[in-house]
């Protein structure tokens, strides 16, 4: 008997995760003296958020053949995302990093230990068209890129793979300027790689430095002339501005009466755009979903552990 071939993906992700150790105390990293070990990625948080919300998701990575990869391997998988483009790597390690407890919602201090781990020799080498073409949506960050010039070509080519066969491509440029040469590069790798998306989610900060331009409405202006179908501006807890060809909105943002850790809202946030414009929505309901997941991620521990679950949805979302 045929097997029946498996039903496409609604969404590919690709990059580095890695074992977070958040500390179980509030003071300084040097001064801790136990850590909880949970994930830190943030692909797989757009992954793990989409899955938990219904749709089908896929990660495109490298783990190292040590304890930490297979931590990672099997909490991914659990939460129901395919890791069959997941590749092994016996001679690199699987990074990790530490991560403060923050005091009163401020951003966590962060120690990274992830160079030359097995996720930065991501490469052409490893590109599946038939796994990413097959999908209706391919998400970015401009985290791989910074992994290494293979692992920029990778994501770029990719990005142009599915945006020429029709199928939406979103990009978050979540800059972390430490992994990359110098401010430049960061600035014309990440633009560049902008160009090849439909939607472009930046921060207020983030799209202020890598535009030169300082209001949202101008910064949207930016990529929407480079080709950007969309563009959804993270203005932290005022909310969002969306601007397209023919409309702009300013969706305001939930509050949080007490905020525990602000590492990944704005994956969240990813989460709700993606699930809501995949499922047919317009971009003010997109906006305040995304909104209101990111005010959940921020409730919580860990960096995706406030993602919720389809049934958590409020009715109006």
């Amino acid at each position: 008997m045929t097997q029946a071939k498996p039903a496409p993906l609604d969404v590919v992700t690709m990059g580095e995760t890695m074992a977070l150790l958040v500390a179980d105390d509030i003071a300084q990293l040097k001064d801790v003296a136990r850590f909880t070990k949970r994930l830190a990625g943030a692909d797989t948080n757009v992954a793990i958020g989409l899955a938990r919300l219904g749709l089908k998701v896929g990660w495109i990575s490298r783990l190292g053949a040590d304890s930490f990869g297979d931590y990672v391997r099997h909490s991914v998988a659990a939460e129901g995302i395919d890791i069959s483009r997941v590749e092994t790597d016996a001679t690199r390690s699987t990074g990790f990093m530490l991560k403060a407890r923050a005091a009163a919602g401020e951003d966590p201090a962060i120690e990274y230990y992830r160079r030359g781990s097995a996720a930065s020799l991501l490469s052409l080498e490893q590109f599946d068209e038939a796994y990413i073409t097959d999908s209706r949506h391919f998400h970015a960050t401009g985290i791989t890129p910074a992994l290494s010039p293979a692992s920029a070509e990778l994501v770029e080519h990719a990005m142009r793979t599915q945006r020429n066969r029709q199928h939406s491509v979103s990009f978050d440029p979540n800059l972390r300027p430490s992994l990359w040469p110098n401010e430049a590069t960061m600035r014309t790798t990440l633009n560049r790689l902008a160009g090849n998306a439909d939607w472009v989610m930046p921060g207020i900060a983030e799209g202020r430095l890598l535009t030169g331009r300082d209001t949202p409405y101008d910064i949207a202006g930016f990529y929407l002339d480079q080709g950007a179908q969309a563009v959804i501006i993270k203005l932290g807890k005022e909310g969002a501005y969306v601007r397209t060809a023919t409309e702009q909105i300013e969706a305001a943002g939930v509050p949080v009466a007490h905020v525990i850790d602000t590492v990944g809202a704005g994956d969240g946030f990813a989460v709700g755009i993606i699930s809501a414009r995949l499922e047919g929505y317009d971009w003010a309901r997109a906006s305040a979903r995304g909104n209101w997941i990111a005010a959940q991620a921020i409730q919580t521990i860990g960096d995706m552990e406030g993602l919720p679950l389809r049934a958590a949805l409020p009715a109006h979302l």
